[in-house]
């Protein structure tokens, strides 16, 4: 049997690796249980040639593609959206494009300013301390001044323009609208023992470089040197409870299969916004016979996605192709809500660099743009390194009806049943949607481009998962309170994207680990008041 610890995280990613970190100077015995291994950067596709051709394999975004051992599968249902991350040691921050903004002040008040969802327990303004600690930590690259919103102080200068981010500056600039380099976590300088970017090429893949910052490299080297354990494939198939309904610890399987349990004071959930309601909804009890803190029969619901709609198009001047960071200008023009476009809230424009030889020979052949017979070389020669794209980011209002649910037959090689995604988009996304591919049609018209095409929703495109154990202060409106603790189970917390309680417009990864912070800081004010179970 195991010894017991004071503090039992479940995930490595993004969140856990933070709340794991600012717990370590307490002093107390913390164990992370983390269902994947580390990975090697020599392992990351942009080491070799092979690099596109490993985005539809072992480093696919879709688990049920990639189906590694350590991948549990996804029932995505009919859903236009798909499930979309990765298990292992810093989790999807491993595999994502470490674009970086934070959620803006109005996000945390959206009934209050537009009538709709809920307003969150906490404000931009408590998270502030939080998000520039993190920015620290994971070392993001930027430009002080963003009208967008409030003033921030990267620590370090932002990602070149480039030739794309030339082009598209040059675009905005004619209609007059609002651009700004972007926040990225990737290190621009040398920074904490991490080299520069090379401009390798796209980063999802992993950045061999090390300089994207992933928190294998970043947040989980400071928390194992201050005593921090990290347990690799350890697999948890259930919180387990005693009669008094507080959290006794975890079982879980090692790579060979075999079972064990883990006791804990503790227990902190960081598995995503699928992740942590499919291990909470499977942790049935006595006390909870439909799934662990779901008094509230919230656990599960209003999953939010963020809807995806890719619009590209290609310009006579040479441009970066694949290389360097692939994001490295937003255009936040059309984020706050404005009525006369029929929809409330709003939508990020990210603008994007272009994509490697055998991405675009496959997606223009399907586009019909990429013909066969005599015309194919010369067509392609005007295609590659040719391409301006761009990401409409539409917020995704919260709907009881988008869940996650345990899936009756689809299993993991552990037995342990798979999520099933129930989602349909909104008439108020569709609308934001519309709205954004039309903006961006308009940039692209003002860089010249033709052969203007795009995807809507991106089918491949759920890497942001949130709303499923929302926060709130009602504990029959809600799974965790203002501070991440469950309200049926005072020694259970949540830090990941499911306490969100609306989306946004932005990537979540920086307000994520900022609320991480906040909740262990919360939990560390508790612990020397005597108060984290009252």
């Amino acid at each position: 049997m195991n010894d017991k610890v004071d503090v039992l995280i479940i995930g490595s990613g993004a969140s856990g690796a933070a709340v794991a970190y600012s717990l370590a100077d307490t002093k107390m015995r913390i164990l992370c249980l983390e269902q994947g291994d580390w990975v090697k950067p020599t392992d990351y596709p942009t080491n070799g040639r092979d690099w596109e051709a490993r985005l539809f394999a072992d480093f696919a975004i879709n688990p049920n593609r990639r189906n590694r051992e350590t991948d549990y599968p996804i029932n995505n249902g009919t859903s236009p959206v798909q499930v979309v991350n990765f298990n292992g040691v810093g989790g999807s921050t491993i595999m994502y494009t470490a674009h970086y903004p934070r959620l803006h002040p109005s996000d945390f008040r959206v009934k209050t300013l537009d009538g709709v969802a809920d307003d969150w327990p906490v404000d931009y303004e408590t998270l502030e301390p939080f998000f520039a600690e993190n920015d620290r930590m994971m070392g993001v690259s930027g430009l002080a001044g963003d009208p967008a919103y409030p003033l921030h102080h990267p620590p370090m200068p932002p990602l070149p323009l480039g030739k794309s981010g030339q082009a598209f500056g040059r675009a905005l600039n004619k209609l007059g609208w609002h651009w700004w380099p972007s926040d990225s976590a990737i290190a621009t300088t040398e920074y904490d023992g991490r080299a520069a970017c090379i401009n390798l090429g796209h980063c999802t893949p992993g950045c061999a470089q090390g300089a994207k910052a992933s928190t294998d490299i970043t947040y989980w080297p400071a928390a194992i040197r201050a005593g921090v354990e990290l347990r690799t494939r350890a697999r948890v198939r259930e919180i387990t409870v005693d009669t008094d309904g507080l959290a006794t610890g975890a079982t879980y399987y090692d790579a060979e299969g075999k079972e064990h349990f883990q006791p804990a004071e503790m227990v902190i959930v960081a598995c995503n916004g699928v992740g942590t309601p499919r291990l909470m909804l499977n942790s049935v009890s006595g006390k909870f016979p439909n799934g662990i803190a779901n008094s509230s029969g919230l656990v599960g619901k209003n999953l939010m996605f963020h809807p995806f709609a890719l619009t590209y198009g290609y310009v006579d001047e040479p441009l970066d192709g694949n290389m360097g960071p692939p994001l490295n200008l937003w255009s936040q023009e059309f984020y706050e809500t404005d009525r006369s476009r029929g929809f409330v809230r709003g939508y990020t424009l990210q603008l994007h660099r272009g994509t490697g030889s055998i991405v675009e020979a496959i997606a223009s052949t399907a586009a019909g743009r990429l013909p066969w017979g005599e015309e194919h070389h010369k067509v392609y020669r005007r295609l590659l390194g040719h391409r301006l794209g761009m990401s409409t980011i539409t917020e995704d209002l919260p709907e009881e009806h988008n869940r996650v649910t345990l899936d009756p037959v689809l299993k993991d090689s552990n037995g342990i049943p798979a999520p099933r995604i129930h989602y349909t988009m909104s008439e108020n996304t569709r609308k934001m949607m519309d709205h954004g591919i039309a903006r961006s049609k308009d940039i692209l018209a003002a860089a010249g481009a033709t052969d203007i095409g795009g995807e809507a929703p991106i089918l491949n495109g759920g890497w942001h998962l949130m709303g499923t154990a929302r926060m709130g202060t009602d504990p029959a409106r809600s799974v965790v309170n203002e501070w991440g603790r469950c309200h049926d189970v005072k020694n259970l917390f949540i830090v990941d994207g499911s306490i969100w309680v609306t989306s946004g417009g932005v990537n979540p990864t920086s307000t994520i680990q900022a609320l991480a912070l906040y909740i262990a800081d919360s939990i560390k004010k508790r612990l020397s008041e005597g108060t984290l179970f009252d």
